[in-house]
């Protein structure tokens, strides 16, 4: 089950990235969240307000990021076992929908205490993290599905 929990909590944060990614090709704002995190932790914003490009920072980025998928997938893993949710696509869709409210509150308060974080149209931003994490969550339901024989 560890390596369930584990797999899934990486192929659902790859999931998610990967839609953030695209949606930041499509309309060309800064929702590549890695790096937003990364520049974030490593208080490495640029003089001119942008995402750091500095390895130091995508890296921090990223591990952070897929530490917090898995540890929300021990969590989905607890709710869907004690069946105070059930393991179906629509309660991975609600469960994704409200871990991204959290999600963006946990943004938004992090934006407003950094002393220097990056320019980006934070609301659209917030949005595209609460909508991200249904696609987080399908991962996650999938690859349990998956991993699971089913």
């Amino acid at each position: 089950m560890f390596f369930t929990i584990v797999m899934a909590g990486i192929i659902g944060t790859a999931y998610m990235t990967l839609g953030m990614y695209l949606l930041a090709a499509i309309t060309s704002e800064h929702f590549k969240v890695v790096k937003v995190l990364g520049t974030m932790l490593t208080f490495q914003t640029t003089h001119h307000n942008g995402l750091s490009d500095r390895k130091s920072a995508i890296w921090t980025g990223i591990v952070a990021h897929y530490l917090v998928g898995i540890g929300f997938s021990v969590l989905y893993a607890w709710l869907w076992k004690k069946d105070i949710l059930g393991m179906d696509f629509l309660q991975a869709t609600w469960l994704g929908l409200l871990n991204g409210i959290f999600g963006a509150i946990v943004w938004r308060i992090f934006f407003a205490l950094h002393p220097r974080p990056p320019q980006l149209p934070l609301p659209q931003y917030l949005i595209a993290i609460a909508l991200g994490h249904i696609l987080f969550a399908h991962g996650i339901y999938a690859t349990f599905l998956l991993m699971a024989g089913n």
